[in-house]
């Protein structure tokens, strides 16, 4: 294999991705850089989800990067836009002429004495190795090969077809026919009403109802800021604005949550009607942001209901038949199409294998550092949004961070970082504080969080820049020059 070197080696061609290689060029223009992609295309989730009415579950002002103003007329964009949004950003900056399709990162390994990373990858002509002295993991938090299916009794007897989100096929036709959407999430909650549009009927089949908020489409003070002032300076405001409002809603939620939770219920009974039965299909045994919420644009779940093209039964699933789904209850739901919206797989940095001179390094044994980074793990860093905000707010600032840690490294003339824990370990805390069930099934395999910063993940977006841009990058990270490492010595983590 011939083996190629860059400063820099990013990890997927998606939103972090390719915001990576916008803040490398911008704020280290000295540094190389190459991005890997797995798949053929850019985008990420973006080019691969292609389902009906698919969208942002985030305004596109805090789900845009903070250096391209989104100048589209709706904020809840769909992703056909986004994808373009992506793609634009791409070439507009020369970003697409560093991307490398069809390279599937398989292993990573980290030589203290060359003071560098080998990668190892599946590309189009076979095996290729690269090697870069900073590595950056913009892979996304799920499995694109699998999504999350439970098994059913009887689903081999059922005669329709039975389709998950993530793998849409382009020759479905459920004009007119019956359809059945299990789960409540914001997957279900945006193909309910878009294949309303077309089929006989849809039925979203949940075991436990979700909060679901409505907001409109377009925002129409962020239009009228864009007609009135600059792009950029529009753009700011907005996202600003948005940033605050949400941040504002999570604390009133985890301070006063039965407030909130009488108040979100309320907003679905207000567009309901009185007489729509929200105590069951819309109250959630949990408090709002213990899950995240559901956005639904101009309120097009609810349309759907009141217009009867859809309808929510909550229950569970005893078995399949022929002709659709037997019930816990005893009743049974006709369909022709069942399209299982029960969640992703999450998958912690793409499965890629690493190694630290020569010892294989299990990563949930790790600390996360600063919400980006793993201890005892040299010159990597990783991508992961916020889940009480939009993803692309904490990929900025995560993106930004790691080119200040690389100018620091260049004026100190130095060739690692590593975050190290120091004396006593923090109280060690589950990666993310969420309910979901997607989350829960995979967090054994995520590094863990302690209880105080460095080690802690905030989810707050105005602390995170205070302390990403303008904070110490020396508060637990070792500085270092070090000699060759003796093979198969073991890493403090």
């Amino acid at each position: 294999m011939r083996t190629e070197h860059f400063d820099v080696v990013v990890v997927g061609a998606g939103l972090s991705g390719i915001g990576a290689g916008y803040h490398l060029q911008t704020l280290c223009p000295d540094r190389s850089y190459v991005i890997l992609e797995g798949r053929s295309t850019l985008g990420g989730t973006w080019d691969l989800f292609r389902y009906p009415g698919i969208r942002s579950d985030s305004d596109m002002y805090t789900l845009g990067y903070a250096f391209k103003p989104w100048t589209e007329a709706k904020a809840i964009a769909d992703g056909p836009s986004i994808l373009q949004y992506v793609g634009d950003t791409a070439r507009d900056y020369g970003i697409d002429r560093h991307i490398r399709f069809d390279h599937h990162v398989q292993t990573a390994s980290w030589s203290t004495s060359d003071a560098r990373w080998t990668v190892t990858a599946n590309g189009p002509d076979g095996p290729t190795s690269l090697t870069c002295n900073f590595l950056f993991m913009c892979s996304g938090y799920y499995n694109y090969a699998r999504g999350h299916t439970p098994e059913w009794a009887g689903t081999e007897q059922f005669a329709g077809r039975i389709v998950h989100p993530q793998f849409w096929p382009s020759d479905l036709d459920y004009s007119g026919k019956e359809v059945v959407v299990i789960g409540s999430g914001a997957t279900a909650v945006t193909l309910v009403p878009a294949m309303a549009q077309t089929a006989s009927h849809v039925t979203m089949l949940q075991r436990s109802p979700t909060y679901v908020v409505s907001r409109p489409a377009e925002d129409a003070a962020a239009n009228w800021l864009r007609r009135k002032l600059p792009a950029m300076l529009a753009y700011r405001l907005v996202r600003w604005r948005n940033v605050l409002l949400g941040m504002a809603f999570f604390n009133l939620a985890r301070k006063r949550p039965a407030k909130t939770k009488q108040r979100l219920i309320d907003m679905v009974q207000t567009e309901l009607g009185p007489d729509y039965d929200v105590a069951t299909h819309f109250t959630p045994r949990y408090n709002p942001w213990d899950q995240r919420l559901c956005l639904v644009p101009d309120a097009d779940l609810f349309a759907a209901l009141k217009q009867g093209q859809a309808s929510v039964v909550t229950d569970t699933i005893a078995h399949f038949t022929r002709d659709g789904i037997v019930l816990a209850s005893g009743a049974e739901l006709p369909a022709d199409v069942v399209v299982t919206a029960t969640g992703l797989e999450l998958q912690l940095l793409s499965d890629v294998a690493f190694s630290v001179d020569g010892t294989p390094v299990d990563l949930a044994e790790t600390y996360n550092y600063k919400g980006m980074m793993y201890s005892g793990v040299p010159n990597m860093a990783s991508s992961f949004g916020y889940t009480n905000a939009s993803w692309t707010l904490k990929a900025d600032l995560t993106c930004g961070y790691v080119c200040r840690l690389l100018n620091t490294m260049t004026k100190r003339g130095v060739r690692q970082a590593t975050p190290t824990l120091a004396g006593d370990r923090p109280e060690a805390k589950p990666f993310l504080d969420f309910t979901s069930g997607y989350v829960t099934r995979a967090m054994e395999k995520f590094p863990k969080q302690g209880d105080k910063s460095p080690w802690r993940l905030h989810q707050n977006y105005a602390r995170d820049l205070l302390t990403l841009r303008f904070g110490s990058v020396d508060d637990a990270m070792v500085f270092s020059n070090p000699s060759p490492a003796k093979p198969g010595a073991k890493i403090a983590a």
